[in-house]
């Protein structure tokens, strides 16, 4: 699953290409906690293993996109 974090005061998004396997139920209930209190921080581990940690105050949106390999490519009218 693709996943993607605007920072604020950031111009670049934070991308991650989590497992095929994560629940999206689950990991949109655990963002939602992690927003309700700015002292938290949202914890995330990408295929490789890598964990990524972003405290929920400085986190502008997140987009939660497709599982497998449904990326296009090319160009696109």
């Amino acid at each position: 699953m693709d996943v993607r974090i605007g920072v604020t005061y950031s111009p670049r998004e934070i991308d991650l290409e989590l497992a095929d396997d994560v629940d999206r139920d689950a990991l949109r209930k655990q963002v939602d906690e992690v927003l309700a209190d700015d002292s938290l921080v949202l914890w995330l581990t990408d295929r490789k293993g890598n964990e990524v940690g972003v405290p929920s105050a400085k986190i502008a949106y997140i987009e939660l996109g497709t599982t497998g390999d449904s990326r296009t490519f090319g160009f696109s009218t």
